[in-house]
């Protein structure tokens, strides 16, 4: 993504994880907020963790002072196994955090973010992880509630997850995001005329991220 990006290879159950890490923007001698660990869209359909919007969400939480993490799911890139329809790349996410922000005494806080099938992820994975450990922030955009079955988010972190869809996307339609939102009474954060890439409002979706990071719960 910058100068700054550093590239890693993590153990997972499936064998190697391609990793890109993003330092965050701190003041000489800062700390920083936490790490982000962010997921990508479907492997099969040409997601990676260089995508666009992955990239965006990366900029938007090391401006906020995390440091981001991208990898790429099983199958993907140098990552090694096969696509595992969300089962697998469930255990990828969490075997990336177990080794980017270990749980425990003096860990780092966490936060996590997907895009489209890697929202879907996350969403397991919040729920997975939150009986467990604190989960600072979450970000969910163009989140593929039409093509899985995205968990609730868990009532606590209502007021710690953005939920993002675009009004016009015609990969995941707003209404499927709205009748999975519905009956958890979490809101949805609309997009006007935006679509699944966000074509020429990514700059609009970082500053959404980012008012999201800086608020104060």
């Amino acid at each position: 993504m910058n100068s700054q990006t550093e590239r890693l290879t993590l153990q997972g159950p499936a064998g190697a994880i391609e990793v890109a890490r993003d330092a965050a923007s701190v003041p000489d001698g800062g700390t920083p907020r936490g790490v982000a660990v962010i997921a990508h869209p479907h492997p099969l359909f040409g997601g990676t963790m260089d995508n666009k919007v992955v990239q965006t969400l990366a900029r938007a939480f090391v401006q906020c002072g995390w440091t981001a993490v991208r990898f790429n799911f099983r199958g993907v890139g140098a990552t090694q196994g096969v696509h595992d329809e969300g089962r697998g790349e469930l255990q990828d996410l969490l075997a990336v955090v177990e080794q980017v922000a270990p749980a425990g005494e003096g860990a780092q806080p966490l936060a996590l973010a997907g895009f489209s099938f890697g929202a879907f992820v996350t969403s397991h994975a919040l729920a997975a992880l939150w009986p467990q450990r604190h989960i600072d922030r979450a970000v969910l955009v163009g989140t593929a509630a039409s093509r899985f079955t995205v968990a609730p988010v868990p009532p606590e972190a209502h007021l710690r997850t953005l939920v993002v869809h675009g009004e016009q996307d015609d990969t995941v339609a707003l209404s499927a995001v709205m009748d999975w939102a519905r009956p958890q009474t979490l809101p949805v954060t609309v997009v006007p005329g935006g679509g699944h890439f966000f074509h020429g409002q990514l700059p609009l979706l970082k500053n959404l991220v980012v008012r999201h990071l800086q608020s104060a719960l």
